[in-house]
């Protein structure tokens, strides 16, 4: 059986006719109990229990440029596996296999592999460290109406892309709400986003204008060409523009010397800057800036207090790994699988149904699975880097509610 102390369904945030058809509901199946059984057909103790074996697809990065993403991710999943069925790979008599598949963060390898599981009768697949990767294996479960639960692709598009597709990590909805938490009161206040002028950049920008603009922020933006290498100008013009909030949103090598010039430039002097912490290898990237950014976090180790998330380090450290960003999409992904399992015996709609307005106690907390269009609401986190000898840690600064970032819903 799941742990049924992990492992419980509220349905607090469906709306009220929801609720209704709730309660209507288990008065049918009340009064059906009370009834005479003459007409109901009798189930055998294997429809009951559920098939003996389901096989579940999990396709991430194993090799390529989010290799590592794909190992926290994978070191998750299997120390979630173990403590959603108690080390036993099985749930209500039914055994539980994966079939792991790398997709070296190709879309074509993913779409290629997912394919070849769903030929095979695979009706679960899970994964997924690219945005790209998740929107081309989503788009596969949705034409072919297998359940998929996708892991550290943050693509705002993911949420609501059909009614097959879930997601056991956060979105960048959630990213950019917890900048906005370091304001407080944002009606009237004016957020500079620093970017480069590349997709990356521009989306960062929308989500801005999208999530804090909608809240009462004048948004702007100071998005510097791709191939810069010096970034004087640009914190200078950062400075000029007089900003509340300063958001940066990088990617590659030119990370430092952008921080650097920053600091050189006395923006931190200035006005507050947030940007999101990354996994471990970045922490010292940030050069003499580390301890004076405000990091907004999706989740480190320390940041989290509780029995799960303890469980989920000591059994990843134990099996030679070392907890990190993605780690917790991994392991809800494990606990919400085996939850699907239990309650919807393979049946691709029930197990739909199972995961919809689940709640359920992960690593990080209580998270909700939103039934409307599947987006997973989580605490996230406001850290700092504070220097540890040679190399910097970070500590927890303030959780921030689930509700306080909850990203608009998908209609």
């Amino acid at each position: 059986m799941v742990k049924g102390t992990h492992m419980r369904v509220t349905q607090k945030l469906l709306p009220k006719a929801g609720l209704v058809g709730v309660v209507v509901a288990t008065a049918a199946l009340v009064l059906s109990a009370c009834a005479p059984q003459a007409s109901t057909p009798d189930l055998t103790d294997s429809e009951a229990a559920g098939p003996a074996e389901i096989t579940v697809g999990v396709i991430t990065s194993e090799t390529g440029a989010l290799a590592g993403y794909g190992k926290q991710y994978l070191d998750g999943f299997k120390a979630g596996l173990d403590y959603a069925t108690d080390g036993t790979n099985e749930v209500d008599g039914t055994k539980i296999v994966i079939d792991y598949r790398d997709d070296a963060g190709d879309p074509d390898t993913a779409v290629g592999a997912a394919k070849e599981l769903i030929g095979s009768g695979v009706t679960i697949l899970a994964g997924s460290a690219s945005s790209g990767v998740a929107a081309a294996v989503a788009e596969q479960a949705g034409q072919n109406k297998v359940l998929f639960i996708s892991g550290p692709a943050a693509a705002d598009a993911l949420t609501g892309i059909n009614d097959y597709t879930f997601r056991s990590g956060r979105q960048t909805a959630q990213d950019v709400a917890t900048a906005g938490t370091f304001l407080g009161d944002i009606e009237g206040k004016k957020i500079t986003v620093f970017a480069q002028n590349t997709a990356f950049g521009q989306g960062n920008v929308a989500a801005v204008e999208a999530i804090l603009g909608a809240k009462g922020a004048t948004v702007d933006s100071v998005l510097v060409a791709e191939d810069v290498t010096e970034f004087t100008p640009f914190a200078q013009q950062v400075l000029a523009g007089s900003p509340d909030l300063v958001f940066v949103a990088w990617a590659g090598a030119t990370s430092g010397a952008m921080w650097q010039a920053m600091s050189q430039q006395g923006v931190f002097d200035a006005v507050p800057v947030v940007t999101g912490l990354g996994d471990a290898a970045t922490f010292g990237a940030y050069g003499e800036a580390s301890e004076q950014i405000s990091f907004l976090n999706y989740y480190f180790p320390g940041a989290p207090d509780n029995a799960v998330n303890t469980a989920m380090v000591d059994a990843v450290e134990a099996a030679g790994g070392t907890p990190d960003l993605f780690t917790p999409d991994g392991f809800n992904a494990a606990l919400m699988l085996v939850h699907a399992i239990s309650e919807g015996k393979g049946d691709v709609d029930a197990m739909i149904a199972a995961l919809e307005g689940y709640t359920f106690d992960g690593p990080k907390g209580s998270l909700t699975v939103r039934a409307g269009d599947h987006a997973l609401l989580q605490e996230m986190y406001q850290a700092k880097l504070v220097a540890d000898g040679d190399t910097f840690t970070p500590e927890l600064v303030e959780t921030v509610p689930a509700d306080e970032v909850e990203p608009a819903e998908v209609q």
